[in-house]
């Protein structure tokens, strides 16, 4: 019957050394709703799913299915019991394609072999319940971010899970693919599945929630139905009286140009423009956002400054010296410095510590000639760590230790340590909480005051309204429109060509 509590974590704690990533939580979940988790970065919310999926086995307490103890050894363990989970960081092949992807580990048999055949026609299945014109031997590597999360997703609804845990779905997902995401939640839990929805997206979470709990620093600390919360509620919550993304900064005098981007063109497949002679400045201590829908050229905008893209045309300017035709690392050299959208691809290396990662760009600044510094090094990485904030034991605990928001604060702080003029940072927010992301933006109009031109990407509009000076809009390749901080929501999101609903 619907409401029925079908899985439940009683007492639960995990303790990683000295870290008690979770204190003795109790968290039901309910056949046919769905229970949303709040709580910043570090609260203990992907800890919490990883036991009950499976993937971890918690230091005390304990997990009942259907009111019976239960102890899972696997992921296996877990599906077995019907229990699947959509991870927050992508866990794909990118190098098979999407078939393989969806059916890797539990691949269809018959006497002769794999039913490939089969695989496909699932996968067809499903990429049109997603509303994906994506073909199963397409390879997972060349999908876009956004494509790889709905395979991400496909897979978890491959396996008709009666609980299913999504941990950020839709964090790289456009509006449209939301709304598609969404509507089949609702048939899922229609059809008596329960569902645990974690977002950093709040009014998004708030619109397909049944009931929420909020987790900070390791344990609850609040649970209420969806008819007694509201935004206010969850924030209060999480952070306390800390919901501020900021302003733009203030009180100082900007610089030369630092950037200039001319006639820009970035050609892609097929010979579609995704970037369509663009041309942009930045100055010096200015702080510029670019908006834009999924597809609008953000990323490839971004990735061809920085020298990521081959193809483009168009010339780019550092402090009035081109760098065109320079390679990424010595893009770096005289001063310009991406931090990626995908973090986990492209920022971060997984084998490699925290104080690893933070000075891997700047690695020049500790060898002299084949001698290395561990001293210097050892410096750099204390003073990274406490300029991006990042909560960690210290620079040798391992990357994936860290959560989603603090792993972010790593790839920030490594192209910082680069001392750029120019930093661009690809949806720096995505995948952290409003706290972390208060966090990032302080410290971007911090940077700003130092001289620092900063220009970063999202396709959250609130965001724009931040730290922001300007905002460009950018739509299907061209800047559609320039306004400064007091624009409204609305125009933003006119001027992107996305559609408003009254």
């Amino acid at each position: 019957m619907t409401g029925e509590v079908v899985l439940s974590a009683r007492n639960v704690s995990k303790i990683y050394g000295s870290t008690h990533a979770l204190k003795g939580v109790n968290f039901d979940i309910r056949r046919g709703q769905v229970t949303t988790l709040f709580g910043e970065n570090g609260a203990g919310k992907s800890t919490l799913m990883k036991i009950l999926s499976g993937v971890v086995t918690p230091s005390s307490g304990e997990i009942l299915l259907h009111n019976e103890p239960k102890t899972f050894h696997s992921t296996n363990d877990a599906r077995a019991c019907g229990i699947a989970i959509i991870h927050q960081e992508l866990n794909l092949a990118p190098n098979m394609n999407v078939r393989d992807n969806l059916f890797i580990g539990r691949e269809i048999m018959t006497a002769t072999g794999v039913d490939y055949a089969e695989e496909a026609r699932l996968t067809r299945e499903l990429m049109l319940a997603l509303e994906e014109d994506i073909d199963p031997l397409t390879p997972v590597e060349s999908l876009r971010l956004g494509q790889q999360q709905v395979i991400e997703i496909a897979r978890a609804l491959s396996v008709n899970a009666q609980i299913l845990i999504m941990d950020e779905p839709t964090s790289a997902l456009s509006a449209v693919e939301v709304e598609v995401l969404f509507k089949i939640i609702r048939d899922l839990t229609a059809r008596g599945v329960a569902i645990v929805y974690i977002s950093h997206h709040l009014e998004e979470a708030l619109e397909i929630t049944d009931r929420a709990v909020v987790l900070r620093d390791g344990a609850m600390t609040a649970a209420a139905d969806r008819s007694e919360i509201d935004l206010a509620w969850i924030v209060r919550n999480m952070v306390g009286d800390r919901f501020d993304l900021g302003s733009p900064p203030q009180g100082y005098e900007m610089g030369e140009v630092a950037l200039e981007v001319r006639d820009l063109t970035v050609i892609g497949t097929g010979g579609i423009r995704l970037v369509d002679n663009l041309s942009l400045s930045v100055k010096a201590g200015e702080i510029v956002c670019i908006y834009g829908l999924m597809g609008a050229g953000r990323t490839e905008l971004m990735e061809s400054i920085a020298g990521r893209l081959s193809g483009s045309h168009g010339e780019i300017l550092l402090k009035g010296n081109s760098v065109t035709g320079l390679s990424i690392g010595e893009r770096i050299e005289q001063g310009l410095a991406l931090v990626p959208e995908d973090r986990q691809r492209d920022g971060l290396v997984q084998t490699m510590t925290v104080g690893e990662n933070l000075t891997l760009a700047s690695i020049g600044e500790f060898i002299r000639g084949l001698i290395m510094s561990p001293r210097r090094e050892k410096e750099l990485v204390k003073e990274a760590i406490r300029n991006v904030t990042v909560k960690t034991s210290g620079g040798e605990a391992a990357i994936g230790s860290l959560s989603g928001g603090n792993q972010q604060k790593v790839v920030i702080g490594k192209m910082l340590a680069t001392h750029p003029s120019v930093i661009l940072l690809d949806e720096p927010s995505r995948g952290i909480d409003i706290g972390a992301k208060a966090e990032v933006f302080r410290l971007l109009a911090e940077k700003a005051r130092e001289g620092l031109a900063v220009i970063y990407s999202t396709s959250e509009v609130g965001e724009c309204l931040s730290v922001a000076h300007r905002i460009v809009v950018m739509h299907k390749g061209h800047i559609s429109a320039i306004f400064d901080s007091s624009v409204s929501k609305e125009r933003i999101m006119a001027a992107s060509g996305e559609s408003l609903v009254a």
